[in-house]
């Protein structure tokens, strides 16, 4: 259970550039001056190296301002529902798991609504473990692993809607059926060969990872509690994450309609898709970059490349800056100034150990991988060697 206690707060001294915490406010507003300035005097040596920053700058203002406000109210008010529609499947999912904790709703939404936020401008999902933390800090009677065990009933309605967007992507590439029955038809040999090899590789990677999904099932019992009735799983959790997802496919379309960008069920679905993709294999925080990449791909023959990099960018810029007001109104409302504050500092803290923790096991595993394979080529050249001389004729 995370708690003040169990949080190791960093020195003072590592924080004294920074004026957050400073009980001098004429210090908090030098260090504010010199921030600026610091800002400013980097902005300067980067343009005298030739790095244009005020036409990065520049491009980002108007992407943000290429959008009528009609549009961005519009897409504001979609995305406050997809995160309150979101949260309320995490709600009854936590309230199923933990019963005798009576949380309300609005602090589950305030915990839910930092972690989308926090995810908008840090890496490596730091701000899915925040959320995590919090639940874990407002909930007296939860654990980590049981809260973990939470996200995967969570998942369950949106790893089927991903799938069925690819599957859609899928099927509507030109030419699909043709080649694959053109292939059933010409080699059938070949055809049966790779349906046994999938299922031969299917069938390996279930025993391999069997043991492993029976830890995962007995850590998640607790958070997986509402799945034992099924009723109110379809009602609480996969109708709100649902109308969640209805309302992401709205705010993509205002989006697209705003940037003068033609709107189909199509270039809609090769959003979503080109989203889906960018966010699992990005590194930078946010996905800022990966997702204009696959922005432009998605919408390649829709638009031209610098529309559709316009319109990724002032939506994401957009949306994160809407997800950071949304969440500091709620963490206020859910907790105060001074709670919130705490809160949020303690579950990021912990959350840093914990993504560290993940990182450090990573590599102890490949570690011990290559610890375990290093003594096998000594010991076969040693073999070897002992073969050839026993074979040499003696002199």
């Amino acid at each position: 259970m995370a708690t003040a206690e169990a949080t190791v707060v960093p020195p003072a001294g590592h924080r004294r550039w920074l004026p957050f915490g400073d009980p001098s406010r004429k210090r908090r507003l030098l260090k504010v001056v010199a921030w600026i300035a610091g800002i400013a005097a980097a902005i300067v040596v980067l343009q005298l190296l030739g790095v244009d920053v005020t036409g990065w700058l520049a491009s980002t203002w108007d992407a943000l301002t290429a959008i009528g406000l009609g549009y961005l109210v519009a897409g504001w008010a979609l995305q406050t529902v997809q995160t309150t529609m979101t949260a309320l499947g995490w709600y009854f999912i936590l309230r199923a798991g933990f019963p005798r904790a009576l949380v309300p709703y609005r602090q589950i939404l305030a915990a839910y609504a930092t972690g989308v936020a926090l995810n908008g401008f840090l890496p490596a999902n730091i701000g899915t473990f925040v959320m995590l933390l919090m639940f874990v800090a407002i909930i007296p009677t939860a654990d980590f692993p049981g809260v973990v065990g939470g996200i995967l009933v969570q998942k369950i309605f949106f790893s089927l809607i991903g799938a069925f967007v690819y599957v859609y992507l899928f099927a509507t590439v030109e030419g699909t059926f043709n080649r694959q029955f053109k292939l059933l038809h010409d080699d059938p040999v070949l055809t049966v060969l790779l349906a046994a090899g999938i299922v031969f590789l299917l069938v390996v990677l279930v025993r391999i990872f069997r043991r492993k999904l029976h830890g995962v099932i007995g850590k998640a019992k607790q958070g997986g509690a509402i799945l034992a009735h099924p009723r109110d799983y379809l009602l609480k959790v996969a109708l709100p994450s649902f109308v969640a997802w209805l309302a992401k496919l709205g705010v993509i379309a205002i989006f697209l309609s705003g940037y003068g960008i033609a709107v189909t069920f199509h270039s809609v679905m090769s959003v979503v898709g080109g989203n889906s993709i960018a966010n699992s294999v990005s590194v930078t925080p946010g996905g800022v970059g990966v997702n204009q990449a696959t922005n432009v791909a998605a919408l390649r023959g829709v638009t031209d490349a610098a529309t559709a990099t316009a319109y990724s960018l002032g939506q994401q810029l957009a949306i994160t800056m809407w997800n950071v007001l949304f969440a500091l109104a709620l963490v206020l409302w859910a907790f105060g100034w001074a709670g919130g504050k705490i809160l949020v500092e303690q579950s990021y803290a912990d959350a840093k150990v914990k993504v560290a923790e993940q990182k450090a096991r990573r590599g102890e595993k490949r570690e011990a991988k290559r610890a375990a394979r290093r003594p096998r080529f000594p010991r076969l050249r040693r073999q070897g060697e002992a073969d050839e001389r026993r074979d040499d004729p003696p002199t």
